[in-house]
């Protein structure tokens, strides 16, 4: 390896998180020629290849040719793809896998335990530059490695590096979290809605209130107790909506919802 490394890079599924990924790697610095795109969707390889200038090739051509490849494929086709491409891997090449619930052991069985691997879990948010990942180390990967991938996942957003044992943890909040918050998204609109709001209004008033609390949170140094205290008044508006969900047992709604969301990233081991 070299100051250039990787000199070449392959992404294996270029779904929404691939596309995200591929465009983090090329907005940190990479080379669109160095990265190669497999993909099963022929139209979509050629899309990706067109749109951001990489190069297109079948999944075991790509592995061979490649000193670090992105696994961005569903957690059940792991076991599948790992099998496919072992015989074309050569000695050192980095494998970053990002399917919820694969533990690096489970990577290793498949391919050989000398492999460094690096186990990410990102979320959807990175499309837009906003997103957060958690990555673990394996036991074989070099200080290279483990800086190229933290630098282009911090072109998603930010970077935590935890243990591996965390990951099912951070699949619940972070991993599935995007997801928790558009669904309230859902249901603020659909209340405002039934209160006489249109539907484009109750939107516009639920998307910015949300995007400027979030802001609000994230730049303003207070935690998000002090903020809810700050713009709760005593028996008033805000009080009341709070009560009511103290009474349906918001806190253990959520706290029940992610603890079945770590339990299936479990299951997916």
């Amino acid at each position: 390896m070299n100051e250039s490394y990787p000199a070449t890079i392959a992404v294996i599924g270029a779904g929404v998180m691939g596309e995200a990924l591929l465009n983090a790697l090329i907005t940190s610095g990479i080379n669109p020629r160095a990265i190669t795109v497999s993909e099963k969707r022929e139209t979509r390889a050629i899309e990706l290849r067109d749109k951001y200038g990489v190069n297109i090739a079948d999944q075991n051509e790509n592995a061979a040719n490649s000193e670090a490849i992105l696994l961005v494929v569903k957690p059940q086709d792991m076991s599948a793809l790992l099998t496919e491409i072992k015989p074309f891997l050569s000695e050192g090449t980095l494998l970053i896998s990002i399917a919820a619930g694969k533990k690096i052991e489970f990577v290793l069985a498949h391919v050989g335990d000398s492999f460094p691997v690096i186990r990410v879990m990102p979320n959807t948010p990175a499309l837009v530059g906003e997103g957060m990942a958690a990555m673990s180390i394996g036991t074989h990967v070099t200080e290279l490695q483990r800086n190229f991938v933290k630098s282009f996942l911090q072109a998603t957003g930010r970077v935590v590096e935890i243990d591996e044992s965390l990951q099912d943890a951070v699949t619940a909040v972070s991993g599935s979290g995007p997801a928790y918050f558009f669904a309230f998204v859902e249901a603020m609109v659909a209340a405002g809605a039934k209160l006489g709001l249109p539907i484009e209004v109750a939107t516009e008033l639920t998307a910015q209130t949300l995007v400027g609390a979030a802001k609000l949170l994230s730049t303003s140094g207070k935690s998000a107790k002090a903020l809810r205290e700050n713009v709760t008044s005593p028996h008033g508006t805000t009080a009341a909506a709070l009560a009511s969900f103290e009474r349906s047992g918001l806190g253990e709604i959520v706290a029940e919802a992610m603890t079945a969301a770590r339990d299936r990233s479990q299951e997916l081991a």
